[in-house]
């Protein structure tokens, strides 16, 4: 039986551009908590680390699709250094202005500008789309992707806490940019798979959002950020209440590993199932298992109920990632891929937010009772959206190869 992974990475081009990626989306996992770290070591204040960590996020979610717009215009070889290189010396400035003690509000506005960051999520998955869109090969790509992305969220965030705490408050962020600068320019270099600029047709200077079908997987990722952000939360709550903080580490890393390892299992399937189909099962499979968390008794039996629960996390984000390719069109990917980034990504921090308040209201277990809202409002956003998913690919324009 042929291996889907090896064909896959024997590929010209693909070897370099795992390479790359993987330098490339390290920093997208250590700035948010490396601020977050750098703030509490000098100054002590929560508040205040998150509240400028929280202000980069969510000014990274909202201006990423702006800057993604741009790389389908222009290109990313065009685009990326600039707007890498702005955000790289606000992140830098950043820096110096909490080791010289500078005003909050200074802070807060240049955590804000850091946020031009690019998204290279979308940046590497634009080139798995130029690559191979059309081919079963993408299926296998987008399951290597999602799971190099779990990776990275299990390495960055420790790697920039250990640094600033070992070193000196500043080396986490520090760190981050490094290998941003090195990322990007190692990912740039890898000429082969950068996509062309494709010419679209009618409405390209109009938002991607615009498409019913791509609103619709928009919404759905947002609550399924929600039942991951909260989970996070939860854990952590959960695992102090039973008397054993450390233990949340363990949790946490047995629910990555379900998604890894079923992410890597479905990428070497071939599944016959309508996409549609395949996205709905993805969501309503993901929505039940995140009632588990909520029946267990004690840290053993939630580290395997996360464990079946992340399961349906990796296989998800691929369907729903090959279900952009086919509704967004190619002239406008990447701005697509962005926004699909930004729902989870504000969807992570509103679930941290809410089961924070419903913990501090009524106790830990409570928390995961938001994973379950959220599966349910989940379910209910892709029942809706169904007729717009297969109206939105009428939108898709034609490949052009120049």
């Amino acid at each position: 039986m042929a291996n889907p992974y090896r064909d896959l990475l024997t590929t010209p081009g693909v070897m370099g551009l795992v390479i790359a990626s993987s330098i490339a989306r390290l920093p997208q996992a250590m700035i948010g908590i490396g601020i977050i770290t750098m703030l509490v070591q000098q100054t002590g204040v929560y508040w205040l680390a998150g509240a400028v960590a929280g202000t980069f996020t969510l000014a990274n979610a909202l201006i990423g699709p702006h800057v993604s717009k741009l790389v389908d215009q222009r290109g990313q070889s065009r685009v990326l250094p600039l707007v890498t290189a702005f955000s790289i010396g606000m992140l830098l400035a950043l820096i110096m202005a909490v080791y010289m003690r500078a005003s909050v509000l200074l802070l807060f506005i240049l955590a804000a500008l850091a946020g031009t960051m690019p998204s290279m999520p979308a940046m590497i998955r634009a080139r798995w789309t130029q690559l191979f869109r059309g081919k079963p090969q993408l299926h296998t790509a987008f399951s290597l992707d999602t799971v190099l992305t779990e990776l990275a969220f299990i390495i960055g965030p420790p790697l920039a806490i250990g640094l600033s705490t070992s070193f000196f408050a500043e080396a986490g962020p520090l760190v981050a940019v490094l290998l941003l600068v090195i990322g990007v320019t190692a990912f740039l270099l890898q000429r082969q798979t950068e996509p062309e600029v494709v010419m679209g047709g009618g409405g390209s200077s109009s938002s991607t959002l615009r498409i019913p079908g791509l609103r619709t997987i928009v919404l759905a990722l947002l609550a399924m950020g929600v039942i991951g952000g909260s989970i996070d939360v939860a854990v952590v709550a959960f695992a102090n209440a039973q008397g054993w903080p450390t233990s949340a580490s363990f949790i946490l890393a047995a629910y990555a590993l379900g998604s890894m390892i079923a992410g890597l299992t479905f990428g070497a399937l071939r599944v016959s199932l309508p996409i549609e189909k395949q996205f709905f099962i993805g969501i309503l499979v993901t929505a039940v298992t995140a009632v588990l968390p909520i029946l267990s008794p004690d840290v053993y039996v939630l580290t395997g109920m996360l464990f079946v629960a992340g399961m349906s996390f990796a296989p998800t984000m691929v369907i729903v990632m090959n279900l952009g390719t086919i509704i967004v069109p190619p002239s406008r990917i990447t701005e697509g891929l962005t926004w699909m980034t930004t729902g989870i990504s504000i969807g992570v921090a509103l679930g941290g937010v809410v089961s924070g308040l419903v913990i501090d209201a009524y106790g830990a277990r409570a928390g995961f009772g938001v994973a379950i809202v959220a599966g349910l409002v989940m379910v209910a956003v892709v029942l809706l959206g169904q007729r717009t998913l297969r109206a939105s690919e009428s939108y898709a324009e034609p490949i052009v190869n120049n």
